[in-house]
């Protein structure tokens, strides 16, 4: 069978079978799709050691450094990719190379800083909170803080996704697997502040407030990105005098170091 074709059904069955989220196949097919951009539309079974060992390489030399770290954790996204495309084949009774004999690259996990208390309580301090936006930042960096999420989750908070009273509520995250998020009382009552303030009805619970009101199918006003959040915490990361990187991902960290 031709690749193209294969790689259609795999991700009709991640979609159907495996009930991945849309993210999820869009990387996917971005990954599979790069050994079409290599070696054209071969047949399956003319994947073989070499030509995925060519292939790595042509994806390594795609960066700037052939020796950057972070190129190395994205080719490995790649073979992921191919390594599970080639389990789905072998199932189906496809003749192609061993799905364990593509070995990752060895990467260095970075060494992980902690922010201390008074550092966390620094960035709280940042937000201008008599304003609607400064409300809905300080409540976003509350919820980071206190509940753990990711951030592909808590944009994708909804108003009447969270109970303020019961402090707890259930987000889908990695695998479409549910799971209960509990927050503070101090972070429920920053996010009962926030939605006070607010006078629009729209369901984001965190949403723009500058540049182009979009609206998307629901008619809503569109909701921040994950990007935007990473962009407020290291805007007020800065302005709050700190030199380590601070990422949402390492809100998460810092909560269960702490608290």
């Amino acid at each position: 069978m031709q690749f193209t074709k294969a790689k259609t059904d795999f991700l009709e069955y991640l979609e159907i079978e495996q009930n991945r989220s849309q993210k999820t196949i869009r990387n996917y097919d971005h990954y599979l799709t790069r050994l079409v951009d290599y070696g054209g539309d071969l047949a399956v079974e003319d994947i073989d050691q070499e030509l995925v060992r060519k292939w790595r390489l042509w994806l390594n030399r795609l960066g700037t450094n052939v020796h950057d770290e972070l190129q190395k954790s994205t080719l490995n996204y790649h073979l992921i990719a191919l390594r599970s495309f080639l389990k789905f084949c072998h199932k189906r009774g496809m003749k192609c190379m061993a799905p364990d004999t593509i070995e990752l690259s060895r990467t260095k996990r970075p060494q992980v800083t902690f922010l201390n208390e008074e550092e966390l309580q620094r960035i709280f301090d940042q937000p201008d909170t008599n304003t609607v936006a400064g409300l809905r930042d300080r409540a976003i960096l509350e919820l980071l803080f206190s509940s753990g999420l990711r951030v592909s989750e808590l944009v994708g908070l909804d108003r009447d996704h969270i109970n303020l009273k019961r402090r707890e509520f259930m987000v889908r995250g990695k695998g479409q697997k549910d799971r209960p998020i509990f927050i503070s009382l101090e972070t429920a009552e920053w996010l009962q502040q926030y939605l006070d303030k607010r006078t629009d009805t729209t369901k984001p619970l965190f949403m723009r407030y500058s540049g182009r009101k979009t609206v998307d199918r629901s008619g809503n006003f569109h909701r921040l990105t994950a990007r935007s959040i990473q962009r407020l915490v290291a805007h007020y990361a800065l302005l709050a005098g700190i030199t380590k990187h601070v990422s949402p991902t390492r809100c998460g960290i810092v909560l269960r170091r702490i608290y």
